[in-house]
């Protein structure tokens, strides 16, 4: 990893996000010998996970481990990497993106991959297991836990399609209402919930149980505690995507909040700006992430390589 001291310096791009879909556009911008540098904050989102699933020759792979791997990779083709965080950008002649350090690096182009914040159920004990037996999503660890005592946080309707998927993995899903009410259910919500013999169970969820740093049960607001060894939840997604925002990028709300409208290439709305990973959509998995950073670096190095070509007298 190299880390460079001057105050003011000019890349041909600028990747802002050091997680997979970061890195992998910044090792093909490497290998196509572009001048590029990554700016990490070091925040990815699956830090509270041991281990990563579904990425093909990796699967179990530390995330920690993965990432190093990947740096170790870009700093081969020359690609710098700056422990930093992007506070501001503005777009002239080049990219001005201003770094928390007070350093300031100018680019023709940008990937921007700073991906999203989970915001967890405000449930005792929810954040202090998060990523050990308190899980979201069945793909990423599923096989791991299959065929042990689930629970289901709801917190609002569409927690039934989590319920309903998870049963795949466990017959021994309980479904816990929590802020939610049963006729806020639809009638195939309930017959689909029957008939993947999800049991459903009213009332507030007040804590989870613990007992030698593992999850034993779910205590409801009326003091009963059902047995279960791993609880399910729907974080809220929060995008990092105040970049975006600042140049002026087209959004659009879907029912896990506002991204940037891109092309398939992940090219944005602002000429020159491309995003990668979770900051232009909520289901990028690792892999997703990786292959789409991919996508971005190539439709970038044929865009410098044709603008320059254009441009030649």
């Amino acid at each position: 990893m190299t880390q460079t001291s001057e105050m003011t310096e000019t890349y041909e791009v600028i990747v802002i996000g050091g997680g997979a879909g970061g890195l992998s556009a910044a090792l093909v911008l490497g290998r196509a010998r572009r001048r590029t540098l990554v700016v990490d904050a070091g925040e990815p989102r699956n830090a509270p996970a041991a281990h990563m699933q579904g990425y093909l020759s990796r699967d179990g792979m530390s995330p920690t481990e993965f990432l190093a791997v990947g740096r170790e990779e870009i700093a081969r083709y020359g690609v710098e990497l700056v422990r930093d965080r992007a506070v501001d950008v503005t777009r002239g002649e080049h990219f001005a993106v201003a770094l928390a350090s007070g350093r300031t690096v100018h680019a023709r182009r940008l990937v921007v991959a700073t991906g999203l914040k989970d915001d967890l159920p405000k449930v005792p004990g929810v954040a202090e297991r998060f990523g050990k037996d308190v899980l979201h999503c069945p793909y990423c660890h599923g096989w791991e836990v299959r065929d042990r005592a689930f629970g289901v946080l709801a917190t609002t309707p569409m927690s039934v399609h989590q319920a309903l998927m998870v049963s795949q993995w466990s017959k021994d899903v309980a479904f816990f209402l929590h802020e939610i009410t049963e006729s806020d259910l639809s009638a195939d919500d309930l017959r689909r919930l029957a008939a993947a013999g999800v049991k459903v169970v009213p009332g507030a969820v007040a804590e989870l149980v613990t007992e030698e740093a593992r999850l034993t049960g779910v205590r409801l607001a009326d003091g009963t505690v059902h047995a279960r060894e791993v609880l399910f939840v729907a974080p809220r997604a929060i995008p990092q995507t105040g970049l975006l925002e600042r140049l002026g990028a087209e959004f659009q709300e879907t029912p896990f909040g506002s991204y940037p409208v891109v092309d398939p290439t992940g090219l944005t709305s602002v000429p020159g700006v491309w995003a990668a990973g979770n900051a232009m959509g909520f289901s990028e998995q690792v892999i997703n992430a990786a292959a789409g950073g991919y996508r971005a670096g190539a439709f970038i190095n044929g865009e410098l390589l044709l603008a320059d070509l254009d441009a030649t007298p």
